[in-house]
């Protein structure tokens, strides 16, 4: 596994120490693959971290992809949810063919129980199509 790096801000790092235990370290695990993925896929190359709607967010520089988001709320105890922009087919695309592993809410989200493991090969699977997103677009279209 590749380590992540530093949190590119000290907002992002104070976010994280805001997290309960449980939800912190999915959401580690989380922002670990989302570096780990970038960095198996020259064409993904750095990512931005930055906070979005307060929320930890990744996306990679060259314009692969889309954005994606990761947060605990404490509205929602149970659960981390992972965020995708709605205008895409993302999370249609998660609910017909990762439905078994993944739990979806509406078009934009992600349900991740903390009371479970992460389902890192359905969720891995799910964040490279996120982070290739507009560069799969284009080659379909040709």
């Amino acid at each position: 596994m590749v380590m992540p790096p530093d949190f590119a801000t000290t907002d992002v790092a104070a976010k994280f120490a805001t997290y309960p235990d449980k939800p912190r370290q999915m959401l580690l695990g989380i922002r670990g693959w989302v570096f780990e993925l970038a960095h198996t896929d020259d064409a993904i190359g750095v990512l931005d971290e930055s906070l979005k709607w307060g929320e930890p967010a990744w996306r990679a520089k060259s314009g692969s992809g889309i954005t994606i988001r990761a947060d605990w709320k404490e509205k929602s105890p149970d659960q981390v949810m992972v965020f995708f922009d709605c205008k895409t087919d993302l999370i249609d695309r998660t609910r017909s063919l990762l439905s078994a592993d993944l739990a979806c809410e509406g078009n934009r989200a992600i349900i991740l129980p903390i009371s479970k493991p992460l389902p890192e090969a359905a969720l891995k699977t799910a964040l490279g199509w996120a982070l290739t997103y507009h560069r799969d677009r284009k080659a379909q279209a040709r």
